[in-house]
């Protein structure tokens, strides 16, 4: 019987670390250096799914992403509800984590809301050109918010870019980027920044159900597309690809197949935009 609190205590650590690691395992891989995004790469994208057991679902998932969002294939809705965004400020630090650019809040950022789950804002990060089309139409630019609930579940929002004016959040962002171009791996500390400066501009989005779209592309991951292009400078695409230390043009995942998932576009019935 005096064993059994140090049994105890065993019991609870492998349980809270099985916990922990599934939750680990829902989000993207900090380190990209095991994989890149050339066409005839051996560490390619259609080679991703063959270098680690867990890396699976990106060669044999049913509900990949990215995806196009043709006209054809989309139904308007209007039950689905605005997204319900509470972010607030909080310190954050830029890191190149090898093939993109990711700036993480190391404190409480808020949170979206989502059929009735709160999903905590953790991450975003840039890929370019965008990974998401639109009628077939692929962007100069795609931002990815990267949430996370309490029982590990993942939301990403993703806004997509044409060239054109200048992006206010990246703005915000230019010295910490040209700080950085010189640091392989590096991080920044950037002080503190409001998701809130990261502008939707539309209330309308295309809503589906995909995955991460770098390994290890777990699936059940809840895409909400803004619908609005918005727009950001040649400058802010060429700062965002010449900070990462990579030898690829791009870091866009290809077009996964849609398998008959559903594809849903969100329209309030007043039809007022933010």
């Amino acid at each position: 019987m005096e064993n059994l609190p140090t049994q105890f205590l065993v019991c609870s650590f492998f349980i809270l670390l099985a916990l922990h690691s599934f939750s680990v395992r829902s989000q993207e891989i900090e380190d990209e250096s095991e994989f890149d995004y050339g066409v005839n790469s051996t560490k390619g994208p259609v080679r991703w799914g063959e270098i680690h057991a867990e890396w699976g679902a990106c060669s044999n998932g049913t509900m990949q992403s990215p995806i196009d969002m043709s006209n054809e294939r989309v139904d308007i809705v209007s039950h689905l509800g605005r997204l319900k965004k509470s972010y607030k400020p909080s310190n954050a630090t830029l890191r190149n984590r090898g093939h993109d650019m990711m700036l993480r809040w190391e404190d409480e950022a808020g949170a979206i809301e989502i059929n009735g789950t709160e999903y905590v804002l953790h991450q975003c990060h840039w890929h370019s050109p965008s990974e998401h089309t639109i009628n077939g139409r692929r962007y100069d630019l795609e931002l990815h918010m990267v949430h996370e609930s309490a029982d590990g579940k993942v939301a990403v929002i993703g806004i997509i870019y044409k060239i054109g004016r200048p992006d206010s959040f990246l703005s915000l962002l230019m010295d910490h980027l040209e700080a950085i171009t010189d640091i392989t791996d590096g991080e920044r500390a950037v002080g503190v920044i409001d998701p809130r400066y990261i502008k939707f501009g539309s209330r309308k989005y295309y809503r589906y159900i995909g995955s991460l779209t770098i390994p290890p592309c777990t699936e059940n991951v809840v895409w909400s597309i803004v619908r609005k292009v918005r727009t950001v400078t040649r400058e802010q695409v060429r700062f965002l690809r010449v900070a990462v230390h990579d030898e690829s043009d791009s870091n866009a995942r290809p077009l996964q197949s849609i398998n008959k998932r559903s594809i849903q576009l969100y329209r309030p019935d007043d039809k007022v935009e933010n």
